[in-house]
């Protein structure tokens, strides 16, 4: 606002020196010190109601109503530099809002509750798998809702109003994977009777060094990329909208997710994650139709889309410049953000360890009734992994068209005022939109929305995380643990995690990034294509052995590590700044080193495994596709009672004495039983502690359970069968139709 369209009279003076530090434009003048913006708002409180400009952006124009709430509210604390995200307005939610909140968390909890009480969570199987009562649409609903957290709400619309819809590809490509899971690696998973990814690698390979690392590698990731990501996407919203305390509301959201995540196990968690998915997708689509709206349908984006230029981007400066190609995935393989060759190749590796191999996704498949309900969750995941293209992608392109001074920003010091980091501003992108075109009502359902999507990715990491820590690290440390510490054991680890995801905010909150889904990708690339041609290769080859997959793992990971620590200490340039990289970061995409470590991956395991004995039968029997339907040799042999160590082994002759520690603690645990026919009355909170952990009293160690998958045979009923494949015909056509219309 210009000092020369100030009314004449005693402020006058005062006002064109107040506003002389902000007439590079009305977000600057916003980011000094309290008491000039608290002086700038007397003076605007004397201006003529003139038309607002077009060039001075959407804060200029949002800039009155501002001020105004500023004023009738004395109680409303002035944005201050401290503040990373001051592009956003400072309203309160109203009565509307908070209603749907409040109405939300209730629906949340009773569901939670309602299903630990009728799940059976007092055994291994019923705590980590449900118990094996799943039917289909809740399991498809949970795949979809722990595969959508609140980082890609966050991650894909930023990225949309960066770069376009390439981002999509990952999407896309993820409908095949989803169904590759359910056709393919479930039956060998279902046939080979296990419960975690890493048991089924040692009961594939034998030994302990493979699963260990798997476990160590798996947790990993769940901490550091998941959880951090997830959180920093759910801070923008809580911060912004509630305009609450981060620890105080990050810790009340997390003490409501660990309720039904610790007392009901899986069950809840799926169930819950079902509501999780109709609140998403209502939400998601409301505000999809608004965007649409608003820029004049996909038609008027595609016209608007290539105009939304920041007012104050330097006309010499390619940078902030919408990309040509933003409409199309496919682009060119040297010189664009995603080039296509590494979509088709490098993008298939990361994908297929997410869907078919990562222990969240695996985890709720095997806790369905049977081979059919799973497919049938895949299909219905599949079929919704269509919708983030329109529900995420092309509103974040709509935020820059409506937004362009914050989301577009080109220049780092007004991105570092607008959002606090210097290389971009697009992650603003869908809570701008969120929290400035919805009315009353919506508002609080988006937000509402964004704390689903965070609830329910939190909720699986925490579930599956702790089935990993309890049957694969755990039982190792203590393979007498009895079936009730195993339970307890995952109730604290996930109480653990919990602290942990508190204790990371500070790190949350210090995170950098201009597109936080593309950071994602780049990591998952550096560390999860080993472990897929690992697991593709001890599906589909026979003859890969222990040696080889060790080897192979272990010289994938090296590298994916190396490069990673690379590209930490060089962080990719701002657009302003000259790339002086090394030549293995800058010019191979981290697409492209996605291939060369699944070549490398590939090379070193069939190499080893060529050279180093074959491995035996029982490592092979119903652990490979080709495999999969043979007879069960092991049962055979049950009923001597030395034969037992070699029927429970999981590791061939490695494992043997560990087998007979467990064939012990059967035996010893008989006369326990009959001993403790009689104990002392338990207290009250004992027996509510026993309750909460679903012992409900019980109050007898049970031996240790094997927890096997709850689908115990690969049956289909024919009809069902073919209902299901021709599905799978409709599924994938619709999938090679949206890549042919947008590639």
């Amino acid at each position: 606002m210009a000092p020369d369209q100030l009314q004449p009279g005693i402020w006058s003076l005062t006002c064109k020196k107040v506003l002389s530090a902000g007439s590079g434009g009305g977000r600057a003048a916003r980011d000094r010190s309290p008491r000039v913006f608290f002086l700038s708002c007397l003076c605007l409180s004397g201006l003529r109601s003139t038309a607002g400009s077009r060039t001075g952006g959407s804060a200029s124009r949002r800039r009155p109503e501002s001020l105004s709430t500023m004023e009738s509210g004395p109680s409303s604390p002035p944005p201050t530099l401290s503040d990373p995200l001051d592009a956003f307005p400072q309203r309160s939610l109203e009565a509307g809002d908070i209603t749907v909140l409040v109405l939300y968390f209730l629906f949340v909890l009773a569901v939670g509750l309602w299903s630990t009480v009728k799940t059976k969570r007092d055994t291994v199987k019923g705590y980590f798998l449900a118990g094996g009562d799943m039917m289909w649409w809740p399991v498809g609903a949970s795949l979809f809702a722990s595969n959508i957290g609140s980082g890609h709400f966050v991650g894909l619309a930023g990225s949309g109003a960066a770069v376009g819809i390439s981002v999509a590809a990952y999407e896309f490509i993820g409908l095949f994977s989803v169904l590759i899971l359910a056709w393919i690696f479930l039956p060998i998973y279902i046939a080979g009777q296990v419960t975690t990814m890493p048991e089924y690698l040692r009961k594939r390979f034998g030994g302990n060094r493979i699963p260990t690392t798997l476990a160590v590698l798996y947790l990993f990731i769940y901490i550091f990329t998941k959880i951090s990501v997830d959180m920093y996407a759910g801070a923008i919203f809580i911060q912004q909208s509630l305009h609450l305390d981060l620890y105080l509301a990050t810790t009340g959201l997390l003490a409501i997710t660990a309720l039904y995540t610790i007392t009901g196990g899986l069950a809840a968690v799926i169930y819950t994650d079902a509501l999780q998915t109709v609140i998403m997708l209502v939400g998601a689509l409301t505000l999809m139709g608004y965007s649409f709206a608003a820029v004049g349908g996909l038609e008027g984006l595609t016209e608007k889309y290539f105009t939304a230029l920041a007012s104050n981007r330097s006309e010499n400066s390619s940078c902030g410049l919408p990309r040509e190609d933003a409409f199309h995935i496919f682009r060119d393989p040297l010189t664009s953000d995603l080039p296509w060759p590494g979509i088709l190749f490098g993008m298939s590796m990361p994908s297929l360890w997410y869907w078919c191999t990562d222990q969240v996704i695996v985890q709720r498949s095997l806790a369905a009734k049977s081979l059919s309900h799973a497919k049938g969750g895949s299909l219905m995941a599949a079929y919704l992994k269509v919708l983030p293209l329109f529900m995420m992608v092309f509103p974040g392109m709509v935020s820059r068209v409506l937004f362009p001074d914050q989301v577009a920003c080109a220049d780092p010091d007004i991105c570092q005022k607008v959002c606090g980091n210097p290389s971009g501003c697009s992650d603003i992108a869908y809570p701008k939109l969120v929290l400035e075109i919805l009315p009353t009502g919506l508002r609080g359902l988006m937000i509402a929305v964004m704390v689903a999507a965070l609830m329910s990715s939190l909720t699986s990491i925490f579930n599956s995380a702790s089935t990993i820590f309890t049957m694969d690290l755990w039982n190792r440390v203590r393979p007498r643990a009895s079936e009730q510490e195993l339970m307890i054991v995952g109730r604290v680890f996930v109480l653990l995690l919990v602290l942990g995801s508190i204790l990371w905010i500070p790190v949350i909150q210090a995170s950098q990034g201009g597109q936080l889904f593309i950071y994602i990708q780049s990591i998952s690339s550096y560390l999860q294509p080993p472990v897929a041609v690992v697991f593709i290769l001890g599906c589909f080859w026979k003859r890969a052995n222990e040696k080889g997959a060790f080897w192979g793992l272990i010289w994938g990971l090296l590298l994916g590590l190396i490069r990673l620590l690379l590209d930490f200490i060089y962080p990719q340039p701002r657009c302003d700044q000259r790339d002086e990289r090394p030549s293995v970061v800058k010019d191979v995409h981290y697409l492209y080193f996605s291939m060369v470590l699944s070549a490398v991956t590939l090379l070193v395991m069939s190499a080893v495994s060529w050279a180093t004995q074959p491995p035996s039968k029982e490592m092979v029997s119903r652990l490979t596709w080709f495999t999969r339907h043979d007879a069960v040799i092991q049962k055979a042999q049950g009923p001597p009672a030395s034969a037992l160590p070699p029927v429970l082994s999981q590791s061939g002759t490695a494992e043997a004495g560990g087998s007979g520690i467990q064939l012990d603690i059967v035996l010893e645990d008989k006369p326990k039983m009959h001993s403790g026919d009689v104990t002392p009355k338990k207290s009250r909170a004992l027996r509510a502690f026993l309750w909460l952990c679903g012992m409900g009293g019980q109050g007898q160690a049970q031996p240790p359970s094997t927890a096997g998958p709850s689908i115990a045979s690969l049956e289909e009923k024919p009809w069902v069968k073919t209902v299901l494949d021709i599905s799978l015909v409709a599924c994938v056509s619709c999938g090679v139709f949206l890549w042919g219309y947008f590639a």
